[in-house]
This record gives structure tokens, sequence and C-alpha cells, in this order.
């Protein structure tokens, strides 16, 4: 049973905030100081994604681990009547799912994944590349390495959409290569000077 009452936990409910999370704030912060630029919560773009870097065509998504059930593991069961597959997800390190009301957070966290994929697919189709931040991964002692890990993900992807266009010209065979020059003295040349 749920220790708080109906309206303490509305009201717990109502100040959980979509935007401006202290973990995407950090990524921005990082980001802005590695001289990265972006657009926040694109509209026309699926899923919104927190961060645009359209110079890079990637959207970065910073997940809550709860919310988008990080590292959990998903089971099939059956019910008990046998009728229907239901599907159990794990603990893991970062993610605990409450015991009360347990069904309802497992079938949320269950549509905000298939959400994310879908959402990420469609990105994809589009010509997007998508970068997934998990707030475990921004705790104070891993935070510099994976802001440096996104700044390192960006660069790659920059040089790999503009890379130079490298030509290849067919091998000089041997025939080639035994071609007079200029200054040499043909055969001919040999026979006047004689």
């Amino acid at each position: 049973m749920d220790k708080l009452s109906a309206e303490q936990r509305h009201k717990n409910m109502a100040a959980i905030r979509s935007k401006d999370t202290k973990p995407e704030m950090i990524v921005r912060r990082g980001l802005w100081k590695r001289g990265f630029r972006y657009r926040l919560n694109h509209k026309r773009l699926p899923g919104h994604p927190d961060l645009v870097l359209r110079k890079y065509r990637t959207c970065i998504f910073v997940n809550g681990c709860f919310w988008h059930g990080h590292k959990s593991n998903l089971i099939p069961t059956l019910s008990p009547k046998g009728e229907e597959n239901l599907y159990l997800l794990t603990d893991s390190e970062c993610c605990k799912i409450p015991k009360t009301n347990r069904e309802f957070w497992v079938a949320k966290i269950l549509r905000n994944k298939e959400r994310d994929k879908e959402e990420q697919k469609k990105l994809a189709s589009m010509g997007w590349h998508c970068i997934t931040v998990w707030e475990c991964e921004l705790k104070p002692s891993k935070r510099e390495e994976t802001l440096d890990s996104i700044a390192f993900t960006l660069n790659r992807i920059w040089l790999q959409d503009h890379q130079a266009h490298v030509v290849h010209y067919r091998k000089m065979e041997e025939e080639d290569l035994q071609i007079p020059m200029a200054a040499e003295d043909t055969p001919s040349r040999k026979n006047n000077n004689t």
C-alpha cells in the first residue's frame, strides 16, 4: 500500500518535470562549454529531442533511468490462467520499480521504451543520428567522461559526414613507366650525335 495519501502522491507526481531537468542541464552546460551549439525540444522532430545539433544532424535524448527502464531486463511470463503473455521488468542498480501498483509502472515503462525505439527509428529514417544519455552516466564520478564521449562522438559524426571525396586512379603499368622523359636522350638523338 502507498504510504502517501492520494493528494500527496498527486502533488509529488505533478512536481516531476519533463524539461529543464538536472541531468539535461548538466549535458547542456557541458556541451556549451565544449563549443557545441544546439536547439532545445525541436517540435517538428519525432519525440521532441532534448537537444538538436543541426550541424551534426544529431539528436540527443537525456533519459531518466527510472522513466525509461535503464538496464531493466524484460522477462516474458504467462498469466496465472495461462491465457496471455505478461512481461515482468527486473530491477537494476539504477532503476528500481515500485512494489505498489507494480503492473501500472511496468506497463508505463514498457510503453516508454517502445516509444523511444519507434521515435529513434523515425529519426534515423530521416537521416538523423541519435545519442541517448542516461541519468546514471551523469553522476559526478562519470560526468566528465560521459561529456567527453559525447563530444568525441559528435566530432566523429561531423568528420564522417564532411570527409573529402577520394578518387582512386588506376595503377601505372610497367610499360607506362618506360616512357622516356623530355630531358633524356632518345635513341634517334644518340645516333645523330656520333
